[in-house]
């Protein structure tokens, strides 16, 4: 039976998902930003995300602050110990997009404001996966407190995240640029997702077979049973959409590929979901324990019931009205 707290886990794994899956193709477009040959086209990539980059932040905010609200013993654990590289991320992510807004105010400056773009489109997406790679590994708690040190988020396994999300958030930009654009654009990010998506499969598959060393917990909740007949859904889902991928790619389609790439996304959430529940923070402390008291979830809950349907009207919205090819002779800006 599921009751308030874990109602509230869903509503944060929800605006976490959310977050990765919008925003994580506009930072894939910073990342593949040194590979774009043009400065057309590389206005014409970030005119394909100027109108929705900033909306998708939205789902970190609610996400960061969600945490904070109804499960103030996790945020006061997972903030000690991941503070060097969610720092890292925000400085990146505001560098992101100040360079965003700026490098259409000049011509000279242009070129440092690219670098800009770029690095903080990389070092924000490398953080989220040393972030996840760290929770993946556990977090030490002690008297409801982080017990850890200062580096305990820095391993081979976390470093080895954050290269996997780097990747795989390059797909999600190629993929969105096959979706958005026509002509050579369209053709060169056709060709670069072919290996971005060999190496994201290939890093998912070498990620998911050492977590299970990370902790035998995850294997005993992967491959008991009954839970086995529901976890091995995930993989067969995953190879499906492996093959709608490739297809779309040789095929020529330029959607499929795109949503194909969400849904790879989409799979290992599910992945991490199933190797943490009931767990907010691996490997002891749980979501009831982490909840803040029935009375403050009830209140949080009433507002989210009624600001939720808003944002994802809005965000749905604006993504209806920029649907489609982007036309190379206008921009955002």
């Amino acid at each position: 039976m599921f009751d308030l707290a874990d109602i509230w886990a869903a509503i944060i794994a929800f605006a976490v998902l959310t977050y990765v899956i919008m925003d994580g193709f506009d930072l894939g477009i910073g990342i593949l930003f040194p590979f774009l040959k043009t400065e057309h086209e590389r206005d014409l990539a970030m005119n394909s995300v100027a109108p929705v980059w900033d909306g998708n932040e939205t789902w970190l905010v609610m996400g960061g602050g969600g945490l904070l609200a109804v499960f103030p013993l996790a945020y006061a654990i997972v903030l000690p110990a991941l503070y060097m590289p969610i720092t890292l991320m925000l400085l990146a992510l505001i560098f992101r997009g100040v360079a965003f807004e700026f490098r259409w105010r000049t011509k000279r400056w242009k070129p440092v404001w690219d670098v800009a773009f770029i690095g903080g489109s990389t070092t924000a997406a490398f953080c989220q996966g040393i972030a996840l790679g760290a929770l993946v590994q556990g977090i030490k708690v002690a008297d409801r407190a982080y017990a850890g040190g200062w580096w305990d988020w820095l391993s081979p396994f976390s470093i080895l995240t954050g290269f996997a999300v780097v990747i795989g958030y390059a797909l999600l930009g190629a993929t969105w640029l096959v979706m958005k654009t026509e002509g050579d654009l369209n053709a060169q990010m056709r060709k670069y997702a072919t290996p971005l998506a060999m190496g994201t499969l290939g890093l998912i598959g070498i990620v998911s077979l050492l977590t299970p060393l990370q902790n035998p917990v995850y294997f005993e909740r992967w491959f008991t049973w009954p839970q086995m007949a529901f976890s091995m859904i995930v993989p067969v889902l995953l190879l499906c959409a492996t093959y709608v991928l490739f297809k779309g790619l040789r095929s020529g389609r330029d959607v499929s590929p795109f949503l194909a790439s969400l849904s790879i996304f989409i799979l290992c959430f599910a992945g991490i979901g199933i190797s943490f529940y009931p767990n907010i923070i691996p490997p002891s402390l749980s979501i009831q324990e982490a909840a803040a008291p029935d009375s403050s979830l009830k209140f949080a809950l009433v507002g989210t019931v009624i600001l939720l349907p808003l944002i994802l009207g809005y965000t749905a919205y604006a993504y209806w009205v920029f649907r489609g090819k982007m036309d190379p002779d206008e921009g955002y800006h």
